[in-house]
């Protein structure tokens, strides 16, 4: 008899409780843990076919471990958790999921940037604790509030999410600029990156976390935002050097900031970013971008649909 493969799912609870994660089509032996830890790793994958991640890091070290692990479904775009390249060298395939948040990340950026430019938490703040009474009139102007129309949106990162951040933008009014990269390569409808950081209202990142992009927003890059602009961040924390925006919300080089991302997650109480995090020209939150219940439920039934099709001898979605 076929030994029938084995799965591991190493952190279900990084897809909502209401998620429906459906069985895969062919025969099969599922195990799946709620989260693991770093040092059981090793023994949980040992003698897995085919192991699902989203967070739990996949390192050199423990791939050696796994001798007849075969696929790694990442539940997830971005593949940074992964050694690619000892994946490769075992001989073992990576598939990510692909355009399952072409809708909720977009929306998610577009309710920091509408909530940033126009103060909504300062003024609801500032309600509750009785400054409209204090006022004695009908409104009172206690923090800015801006249109986005005519304003210029700077967008790094031009792929599926990055394209739909900048529609919503022209629909808005906006002036839409994607950003070339640091290096000074840029491609047919982009502009220097220098000159997006020069002239944009508005900076949202939509690229991976790569060692070129690691930190692609530190101290040098804020002095070049003479236009004071408020810096989005629902990619990866890595991309912003944390230290330096708390400098530059400091001196005043940018209006404010929506961060949706972290490094690490969650990020330690005493951090950077916890500091700034009540600031009222700042909002934080968990890394809940991609996670409207419509793009968890296509990012599940895509995950399974990219083991379906591994077994099927018919990959998809490669990244190794």
């Amino acid at each position: 008899m076929t030994k029938r493969p084995k799965i591991v799912f190493l952190d279900r609870e990084t897809l909502s409780p209401e998620t429906r994660l459906r069985a895969p089509d062919f025969p099969h032996e599922l195990v799946v843990y709620d989260r693991t830890a770093p040092n059981d790793i090793a023994t949980r994958i040992v003698d897995a076919d085919i192991v699902i991640t989203n967070k739990v890091p996949l390192r050199a070290d423990v791939l050696e471990k796994a001798q007849g692990l075969k696929l790694i479904a990442v539940s997830a775009t971005g593949t940074d958790i992964i050694d690619l390249d000892a994946a490769r060298a075992r001989g073992i395939a990576v598939a990510n999921i692909r355009g399952y948040a072409k809708n909720t990340v977009p929306e998610h950026t577009f309710a920091l940037i509408l909530a940033l430019r126009r103060s909504l938490v300062a003024y609801r703040n500032s309600v509750i604790e009785g400054r409209w009474q204090e006022a004695g009139q009908f409104c009172y102007f206690d923090f800015p509030i801006a249109d986005l129309a005519g304003s210029t949106l700077g967008i790094v990162g031009s792929g599926s999410l990055g394209s739909a951040v900048g529609q919503i933008g022209k629909a808005l009014g906006m002036n839409v600029v994607y950003s070339g990269r640091k290096d000074g390569t840029i491609k047919p409808g982009q502009v220097p990156f220098a000159q997006m950081l020069g002239t944009s209202d508005v900076i949202t990142l939509h690229c991976p976390l790569t060692p070129e992009t690691r930190n692609l927003i530190g101290a040098s890059e804020f002095v070049q935002m003479s236009k004071k602009p408020i810096l989005i961040n629902t990619a990866r924390g890595g991309l912003v050097d944390e230290e330096a925006l708390e400098r530059a919300l400091e001196l005043g080089q940018v209006a404010g900031a929506g961060i949706d991302v972290t490094a690490p997650e969650p990020p330690p109480s005493d951090s950077t970013v916890m500091r700034i995090a009540s600031r009222e020209n700042v909002i934080v939150t968990p890394h809940t971008g991609w996670a409207s219940r419509e793009a968890i439920q296509a990012l599940a039934d895509q995950l399974i649909g990219n083991i379906e099709a591994f077994w099927a001898g018919k990959p998809r979605n490669l990244v190794v």
